[in-house]
């Protein structure tokens, strides 16, 4: 992990931010994709059972 206990507090905070907008960006377009895999899928599975 990168040392940042010698930086200012808002450039600390600043990366914080940063990290987690960061990572929702990248769960929010994951998931998207794996919504588009699925949904066919999920859509093939009802429409054979009933």
């Amino acid at each position: 992990m990168i040392e940042s206990a010698g930086l200012p507090p808002v450039v600390q905070a600043t990366a914080l931010v940063s990290v987690v907008f960061v990572q929702a960006v990248v769960l929010y377009a994951g998931y998207g994709v794996l919504e588009r895999i699925v949904s066919p899928l999920i859509d093939r599975v009802a429409n054979a059972s009933a």
